[in-house]
């Protein structure tokens, strides 16, 4: 069933529940398989890094599609995901059930002032969903306070642009040589926690200790060939396109067209990227 009634949301938050839960997270609710296909390399090291044991009760934030909730609830007593786009959560509840996962429950909501069972959660975790908070202190506060003492926060985060050549490979053909206006600082984006000392000071700051990073590099893959790539990357990035005319228009998509051309590998269309996988406890 469809999440319909009206969502309660920070103020701060109100542009990116427009996005998640509008065409945004409607792209990625249809293409479910190949987001996950993207961060593989990343999937497993983030579960190791929560260290789950049977009983751990989990929280999944930013769930989307719920892989991370599944195999998290795989492991531990229970799983709750928590996200802001309908369709992602009908999508990663239809794939529970059809996984008989009966531990697993998916709520749509913003984490940022969802108001969690205090000291309910053993570990919180997170594969690239919390970089998106109109105010990461805040949210980052109301995560821990989910935490029992003792409980383990373990994130997937993007390392910086210059580290991930998937982004700056695909910005740069589709911008057709304008620059991109950089987002404000401390602003919603893809790397807003990619600089390791201002998350040490955020985590820190919000109630978490022991707070440690490690760095990881892979592969991401994109599709199976360079056209399947092409088009699903036009799916997410198409608005680039934006106010071209049409033979600009044109160079930019053969530009992105002959990148993913030239990553092809017998293992599918890969750029390289990068994440700090970071881990904390809350005292």
């Amino acid at each position: 069933m469809s999440d319909t009634a009206e969502l309660r949301t920070d103020a701060t938050n109100v542009e990116q529940l427009k996005a998640w839960d509008g065409r945004e997270g409607d792209y990625w609710a249809e293409h479910a398989d190949q987001y996950d296909a993207a961060v593989a390399d990343y999937h497993r090291p983030l579960i190791d890094l929560a260290a789950l044991v049977p009983g751990d009760r989990v929280l999944d934030i930013g769930c989307g599609t719920g892989q991370t909730t599944r195999d998290a609830a795989r492991l531990a007593g229970s799983a709750l995901g928590i996200d802001l786009s309908s369709r992602m959560l009908d999508v990663a509840r239809m794939r529970s059930v059809r996984e008989g996962l009966g531990n697993v429950v998916f709520q749509r909501g913003d984490a940022q002032i969802y108001q969690f069972e205090r000291a309910g959660f053993d570990v919180a975790l997170s594969r690239t969903g919390t970089m998106f908070f109109g105010d990461p202190a805040a949210a980052h506060a109301n995560i821990a306070g989910a935490l029992r003492p003792g409980g383990r926060l373990a994130l997937a985060v993007w390392q910086p642009i210059s580290e991930n050549e998937w982004f700056y490979s695909f910005t740069g053909a589709l911008t057709a040589g304008r620059d991109l206006p950089n987002p404000p600082p401390n602003s919603p984006n893809p790397f807003s926690m990619s600089e390791p000392d201002k998350v040490h000071r955020l985590l820190a700051a919000s109630g978490f200790e022991d707070i440690e990073f490690s760095e990881l590099r892979a592969p991401m893959t994109f599709g199976t060939t360079a056209h399947n790539a092409h088009d699903f990357i036009i799916g997410q990035l198409g608005w680039l396109l934006t106010g071209l005319d049409d033979s600009s228009r044109n160079d930019a998509l053969a530009r992105l067209m002959h990148t993913m051309q030239e990553h092809e590998t017998p293992a599918g269309v890969q750029f390289g990227s990068a994440m700090w996988l970071v881990s904390a406890r809350r005292p």
